[in-house]
């Protein structure tokens, strides 16, 4: 039987007795104890609630420079006009299928290496690490070069005109010719997340993204020693930028700043370990593929209902993953707990922080979403002033919000199976209710029945509410607790 998501005997920092300044304290002291990080930390002990701390807050300041590079890079390129902006987007577009196979790997390895870490088998951890890094130098090799080499036919096959493939073939080369540094960064930092080393991962994305954009406009504008290169230039940077990232991350490997330690001896082929790890990520890719196709599908129906619906729509996702990014956070944290502890034979305690990440969840994203029910015009005015993509946009924000409970529990839930080694039964999840259910389910209120996009809206918080149950009903079955990883 499940255990009470609000009990927790280990956790004498979270007693209601605590004096408000004491409580305030020891909430700052957690706070710079995340950032600065500590190897020798263990997570199968102690505090569960400072645990999920300590885990989440640098995942959420790693997540918020990722989303904040993303912002700027693109504030630059729009300088160079709507050509430029466009073969970023087209571009960007492809890189999706990369990013699906860099986190389906990211998934096997954090789950592989967390459980290693559990069992207090550091060397195990260091033979995963390296058989996934022999992995992706074979991946990044194969589309490093058929990326830089077919650039502009890939550009062509997304649909770019003649005009944008003349102003961004040469952006498109340098990203997918340095697409092997998406690989690797996505990688490292979930060997560092499954060590439980998050703050390491922090500074990593960090260091690679603050390079990014200081070297973004001095490329692009030539300004200083650099040569002006246009929007090829916002390419050039951001794989020197994740290149750099890259390096800084085998440096924290190989002189025993993290848990998993590598060193030359672990440069081998263990063909029944590898073979493991793409088995595990096999689950990881199809997850994510799932899900964004199931993306691409919603926004070709959105688009039927004309540019301001799809702007409107567009909008206001933008601004729910920003507001997200405390979630992921979370849900990571709760991944490594459960890999960690299941290495460490303690299943209760793995169970027992789902419930409190869940829980924690469910209170920030049920508050997230009462600002989104009351305020939704406020928020997309800070962004755009038309009011028909503000009257949308607001829409989107008030339907899927009313869903923000359930996606709580949902995105801990996921995550849980994940570290777990259990990709496949997300991957089942997904299929049953993002095609099986959401997108029929999205056609028939928006077309059929008459609903128009809002019903493609109240589908998503449907589905994605429908997922979150299912979930709980396999997760208290207990069947990931029997994963072998």
């Amino acid at each position: 039987m499940s255990p009470d998501p609000t009990q927790n005997s280990e956790s004498p920092e979270s007693s209601a007795s605590l004096p408000a300044g004491v409580s305030l304290r020891s909430a700052w002291r957690a706070v710079a104890d995340a950032v600065v990080g500590d190897p020798h930390r263990d997570f199968t002990v102690g505090s569960i609630p400072r645990a999920i701390t300590l885990l989440a807050i640098p995942m959420v300041l790693e997540m918020l420079m990722e989303s904040l590079f993303a912002v700027v890079d693109v504030f630059w390129v729009a300088h160079l006009g709507s050509d430029a902006v466009a073969t970023v987007g087209f571009t960007e577009s492809l890189l999706t299928l990369l990013f699906a196979v860099a986190l389906g790997l990211g998934i096997s390895t954090a789950a592989m290496v967390a459980r290693r870490i559990g069992e207090k088998n550091p060397e195990g951890a260091a033979d995963v690490a390296s058989q996934a890094i022999i992995l992706a130098l074979g991946a990044a090799a194969i589309l490093g070069a058929a990326g830089a080499y077919f650039a502009r036919d890939l550009l062509k096959l997304m649909g770019a005109s003649n005009t944008v493939i003349a102003t961004g073939g040469n952006y498109a080369r340098a990203i997918y010719g340095g697409s092997g540094t998406v690989l690797f960064l996505f990688l490292l930092n979930s060997v560092f997340r499954g060590a439980g080393d998050a703050a390491l991962a922090m500074r990593v994305l960090w260091s690679a993204n603050i390079i990014n954009m200081l070297l973004n406009p001095c490329l692009i504008f030539g300004l200083g020693p650099f040569p002006a290169l246009g929007v090829a230039g916002s390419g050039v940077g951001t794989s020197i930028g994740r290149g750099c990232g890259v390096l800084l991350q085998l440096w924290f490997l190989m002189s025993g700043r993290s848990r998993v330690k590598l060193n030359l001896s672990h440069v081998r082929v263990m063909p029944d370990l590898m073979l493991r790890l793409v088995r595990i990520s096999l689950g990881g890719m199809f997850q994510n593929l799932i899900g964004m196709a199931s993306w691409i599908l919603l926004v070709r129906m959105v688009a039927t209902f004309g540019s301001v619906a799809v702007a409107g729509y567009t909008l206001a996702l933008r601004i729910i993953l920003f507001a997200m990014l405390p979630s992921w956070g979370m849900a990571n944290a709760a991944a490594t707990m459960v890999g960690q502890n299941l290495g460490a034979h303690k299943p209760q305690r793995a169970e027992q922080a789902v419930w409190r990440a869940g829980l924690y969840n469910m209170v920030f994203l049920g508050t997230i979403g009462l600002l989104f029910i009351a305020f939704p015009e406020a928020l997309a005015r800070l962004f755009t002033e038309d009011a028909g993509v503000v009257r949308m946009a607001a829409n989107t924000l008030r339907t899927l919000a009313y869903g923000f409970l359930f996606y709580g529990w949902g995105m801990i839930l996921v995550q849980a199976f994940n570290g777990a080694g259990d990709t496949m039964t997300p991957t089942k999840l997904n299929l049953v209710c993002f095609w099986a259910w959401q997108l029929p389910l999205a056609w028939f209120l928006a077309f059929p029945a008459g609903v128009g996009v809002n019903g493609i809206f109240a589908a998503i918080a449907i589905a994605q509410s429908t997922l979150t149950v299912l979930a709980m009903m396999l997760f208290r079955r207990g069947r990931w607790k029997l994963k072998v990883v």
